[in-house]
């Protein structure tokens, strides 16, 4: 979508100037923004444009459409062509001193601060002042600094036509009226005509009055096309249609009206002097009009329709293809001053002016051989095709189409390669961050042993252990007379315990709340002696490509020299669920308890690709806390120095966060961002990954889930064709670019609301791949 600009001015007398009111808003769409100015009156500047067009260009020819060989009639040819071309000179000096007065100033700023040079405008200059219809306003700095914009001229009274164009149509509908041509050659005009492609030309060769008036009564048209003499007369204007016959506009009003109701797209008059027929013509609400302003020579009118349906037909705009053609008339001002300031639109404010394509259809019909009036020709019906709007319409959608899936193919190839697996963690990542603070799981408690609670024991009773066997004994003496749900001690001990202490060896043998850990693999670490194999579990944790913790493994099915399938968190979750009646099941090869099920990751699922899955993976669904439980150290138990309600019906982890046993350097979706912690220590990520279970099973809170491959590929699509949609709306790259980084934010926001509120975890980084290359596709292929 481009931007209309429409410049209304209006004089009370030319002694006092001119009101100006601007507008600018998106084509289709009310204004976004309104302001009035003023230009002062310049009665110099009106005489010098009076007298240049009178004095100077007219004496270089006949007032009719002319041929080069026939300009001058007197005088020096090289002396009146230079006089004409120091005038021009002059005049657009004067008209761009005048638009750089003080009092328009603020009209000028606001208009270049409001549009980008990249994007399509058009200028409407809304004005009954004939002198004003006649300055050069292309001469203006403002349309070279914006190479796609061009201004049109238009009266101040419209509305918008009644009736529509009829569907259908597999041609333009082109009504070719070739009138008086005395001196000058249309047979170029004709010839241009009959090889357009997609177009159906009705010519009218010299015809009669009646002649005209019957082919714009009995049948729609698309474009009337003029080529002849014309001049204005007064407020109106007369065209030459015959040797002898000449018409004014009031005498084909009705049929003109007429033509307008079924259809009429674009009036074309490639004859001399036509603002007086383009002022009594938008009375009738032509929707957009080119006429030449003053007199033509012949080379120029043939040109001007050569550069422009070329244009027009291959795709260009209105506007751009009247531009294009307009400056490459400059070629030929040495011997045709002014050239260049002939052609003009003349448009209502109340239409949209048409691509070529918008109007006609596609047609395996042969094409017609353009038939001329006064013969006879054959009937036409019109097809049951699609209307001329959904067309265009349609050729978008292809196209958005085809390269969207295109696009999403791509990158649906590329990421089953694994290239995207990276960034896809990291997007994980940044959305895990987003979710609100949830605070410590009251559930839990963490009895740490720090470097001091290490150093205030004997070497010779702990050896090279964090906990000695008297130290362990007396914790547990102490925590179980708060009586806790669980206590799992997340420290290895694979020697037995020593004599003296049969006590604790007996208490771990026998307490069926005490857990104790191991680790699989080989070589491993096997688990307590005195501790069955029902409250042993593996602390095996999976580390990412990047080494960060992301996955959550409960049960593997090898887990030797460990004697438990069953990971340390799933043994002690499991301790505690079965107090309130929940005891773990299998079904179908995952996991349950309760109404949850733990379905697990396969070799390709949500973000990772050739994933080694096997035992029973999840997501690890973080608790967002920047603490998961309450903490007390070792000397502080011992010491009292806690709330005995801590440790009450609770799960009590008790490990080493002391840095000289290396046991504090795990890395999470946490350790970067607003978070303070960069590493987690083994106790904490034991304790998340019990929350975890605990949290799904009592508290619905949800695991972290993802679509099947078909399921995401659906996903990118949709982001994708919507990139393609954005890119094939807006013409311009400022809107392309706004329009793809609103998209981009609400992708973004989809994916956070969908991990945060439900723990989906779809595709963030492919899908802003596809969008965004989608939307870069469809616009380079538009420009091109």
């Amino acid at each position: 979508m481009g931007k209309l600009v429409v410049l209304s001015l209006d004089d009370d007398s030319q002694q006092q100037g001119f009101q100006v009111r601007l507008e600018i808003g998106e084509e289709g769409s009310r204004p976004t923004l309104e302001m009035t100015g003023y230009l002062p009156a310049d009665s110099e500047l009106t005489t010098y444009l009076q007298d240049h067009w009178r004095e100077k260009y007219r004496s270089l020819g006949s007032p009719a459409r002319i041929q080069p060989g026939k300009i001058i009639y007197g005088g020096s040819i090289n002396q009146k062509l230079k006089e004409c071309g120091d005038s021009a000179h002059e005049l657009g000096n004067r008209l761009k001193r005048w638009l750089d007065s003080e009092q328009f100033r603020p009209i000028d700023k606001r208009l270049r601060e409001e549009l980008n040079p990249e994007e399509t405008i058009r200028v409407l200059i809304r004005t009954e002042n004939t002198q004003l219809q006649k300055l050069p306003w292309h001469l203006w700095d403002f349309f070279e600094r914006y190479p796609k914009a061009e201004f049109a001229l238009s009266g101040k009274q419209f509305k918008r036509p009644e009736g529509s164009a009829p569907t259908g149509k597999s041609k333009v509908k082109i009504l070719a009226i070739l009138g008086h041509s005395a001196g000058i050659n249309i047979k170029a005009d004709r010839q241009l005509l009959e090889n357009l492609s997609h177009a159906e030309t009705v010519f009218l060769v010299k015809p009669k009055h009646h002649e005209i008036n019957d082919q714009l009564w009995e049948q729609p048209w698309d474009i009337i096309f003029f080529a002849g003499h014309s001049e204005t007369e007064g407020e109106t204007g007369r065209i030459y249609i015959n040797p002898t016959d000449s018409l004014t506009i009031d005498e084909l009003w009705y049929a003109l009206k007429k033509a307008v109701a079924q259809g009429l797209k674009l009036a074309i008059f490639n004859s001399c002097d036509g603002l007086g027929l383009a002022r009594k013509l938008h009375d009738l609400q032509i929707p957009q009009m080119i006429i030449m302003r003053e007199l033509v020579p012949d080379q120029v009118a043939q040109k001007f329709l050569k550069y422009f349906l070329n244009g027009f037909a291959n795709g260009k705009s209105l506007y751009l293809a009247t531009r294009e053609a307009r400056e490459k008339l400059q070629g030929l001002e040495r011997q045709f001053p002014c050239a260049s300031w002939l052609p003009v639109i003349y448009q209502n404010l109340g239409q949209e002016p048409p691509a070529w394509e918008d109007l006609y259809q596609e047609s395996e019909i042969p094409s017609e051989i353009p038939s001329e009036i006064p013969s006879e020709t054959p009937s036409q019906t019109p097809s049951q095709t699609p209307s001329v709007s959904s067309k265009g319409k349609w050729r978008s959608v292809q196209r958005v189409l085809l390269s969207s899936i295109v696009v999403t193919s791509l990158v649906m190839g590329v990421r089953s390669l694994g290239l995207l697996q990276p960034w896809e963690l990291q997007g994980f990542d940044q959305l895990m961050r987003l979710r609100p603070h949830e605070g410590p799981d009251q559930r839990l408690l963490l009895v740490t042993i720090t470097e001091e609670d290490v150093q205030s024991q004997p070497d010779h009773e702990r050896g090279a252990a964090s906990l000695s066997d008297r130290s362990l004994a007396k914790l547990l003496a102490k925590l179980e007379q708060y009586q806790p749900r669980a206590i799992g001690l997340d420290i290895y001990r694979e020697n037995p315990v020593g004599g003296e202490y049969q006590d604790l060896a007996t208490r771990m043998q026998t307490s069926d709340h005490f857990f104790a850990i191991c680790q699989y693999g080989d070589p491993g670490v096997s688990p307590p002696p005195e501790v069955p194999e029902v409250r042993q579990g593996f602390n095996n944790v999976l580390l990412d490509p990047d080494r960060i913790i992301r996955r959550h493994l409960l049960a593997v099915g090898s887990p030797s020299p460990c004697q438990s399938y069953y990971s340390f968190n799933v043994q002690l979750a499991t301790r505690y669920l079965a107090d309130l009646g929940i005891q773990l099941e299998v079904t179908e090869n995952y996991l349950k308890l309760g109404t949850t099920v733990f379905k697990t990751l396969e070799k390709d699922s949500g973000g990772y690709h050739n994933l080694d899955s096997r035992g029973q993976q999840l997501l690890l669904n973080y608790r967002a806390s920047g603490q998961i439980a309450e903490t007390v150290s070792l000397a502080e138990v011992f010491r009292d120095q806690f709330n005995p309600d801590l440790v009450r019906n609770r799960i009590v982890i008790i490990g080493t966060i002391a840095p000289s046993f290396n046991d504090n350097f795990w890395r999470t979706p946490y350790s970067g961002g607003q978070w303070s912690v960069e590493t987690m220590s083994g106790i904490e990520i034991q304790a998340q990954m019990i929350s975890h279970i605990l949290s799904a099973v009592l508290d619905n809170r949800p695991l972290i889930w993802w679509w099947s491959e078909p399921g995401e590929a659906l996903w990118i699509w949709c982001w994708a064709a919507l990139g393609g949609t954005v890119a094939g709306n807006f013409n311009v790259l400022r809107s392309v670019v706004l329009g793809t980084g609103t998209a981009l934010v609400v992708l973004y926001g989809s994916c956070s609301v969908l991990l945060i509120v439900t723990g989906g975890w779809v595709p963030l980084i492919p899908a802003t791949i596809a969008l965004v290359a989608t939307s870069v596709v469809v616009y380079c292929r538009l420009q091109k």
